[in-house]
């Protein structure tokens, strides 16, 4: 989810690395920007460089199955758009892929003009692939991380409790019209694209499941901050046109993402010892999904999203 710069690779760490046979006889590690549930390292052996994305213990609270994660990110490589596989150490967390030469991306990049058929391309690329081994949907997970916060105690942003009869509208709404879901990532925030010039790779399957499409499409554009018009241009590049039905579906998605990953930053400032302030990134989230819960388009999006075009 966060993106940070990472510390100094130390001997623990190695001692993880080497545990694993296809990174052996390594010549060099190095590390690489990446998500505070896990840390990337790039190691390069005499058969290749890879990333080695080592997991922490803070997994499974945040509702991330290391085993679905391998097996998704194996078919997410067959699908194309996403990097090969090398191995997987669960013994020691250790998932090994293939490291990629290419230019991580920022939220202009995600929500530039120019850029919205290339996307599309790699979105529906995954989105055609194998199957996933799990589902993922926020309108379930949103209620499990609210039971963790109730249990534990932990920090609720003013109103959170009080968005609930809008969830529940939103929920209806949606389920109007359902869409067929598909093998999706559901992170696609701008790390998590990586641009090799002549094409497009989606990486990090922690949160990956099958899933409604246009929740990746409205999560991708919440994560990167758009406006509605960026939206609708990403919607029209997926589907080949535009769409009013469909952009309201994505960005009563988008909604729920920010509502729902609230409660993942509400987790991490609670349980975390990581020197970052999870609060203050998630409430940049939560203010924008309260805005749009207050504001005048969350009715008419209930309606669109109901409608035929």
């Amino acid at each position: 989810m966060v993106q940070v710069s990472s510390p100094t690779v130390d001997s623990v760490l190695l001692e993880r690395i080497d545990a694993v046979p296809a990174l052996a006889g390594r010549t060099a590690v190095s590390d690489l920007s990446g998500g505070l549930t896990n840390r990337n390292i790039r190691v390069t052996t005499p058969e290749g460089t890879y990333v080695a994305r080592l997991s922490s213990p803070e997994s499974a609270l945040l509702a991330i199955d290391r085993v679905n994660e391998h097996a998704n990110s194996r078919a997410a490589a067959a699908s194309g758009a996403a990097p090969a596989v090398i191995a997987f150490a669960p013994e020691v967390s250790v998932l090994v892929v293939d490291f990629i030469e290419a230019t991580t991306w920022g939220n202009a990049d995600v929500l530039h003009p120019a850029n919205a058929g290339r996307l599309a391309d790699v979105c529906r690329q995954l989105h055609a692939g194998p199957r996933f081994v799990n589902d993922f949907d926020m309108l379930r997970l949103q209620p499990q991380y609210l039971a963790l916060c109730l249990e534990r105690g932990f920090r609720l942003p003013d109103r959170y409790l009080d968005f609930r009869p809008h969830v529940t509208a939103l929920s209806a709404a949606l389920a109007v019209r359902p869409q067929p879901t598909v093998p999706c990532n559901n992170d696609l925030l701008a790390a998590n694209i990586l641009d090799a010039g002549d094409r497009l790779w989606l990486i990090d399957y922690e949160y990956s499941g099958n899933n409604d499409p246009f929740f990746e499409v409205g999560n991708l554009w919440s994560e990167a901050a758009g406006t509605p018009d960026d939206l609708g241009r990403l919607v029209a590049a997926y589907v080949g046109h535009p769409s009013a039905a469909l952009t309201a579906r994505a960005r009563l998605w988008g909604l729920m993402s920010k509502y729902g990953w609230m409660l993942w930053a509400s987790i991490q400032h609670g349980a975390s010892d990581l020197d970052f302030d999870f609060w203050s990134w998630g409430m940049e989230k939560y203010d924008r999904a309260v805005a749009e819960f207050d504001g005048p388009d969350f009715g008419r999006l209930l309606e669109e999203v109901r409608s035929t075009d």
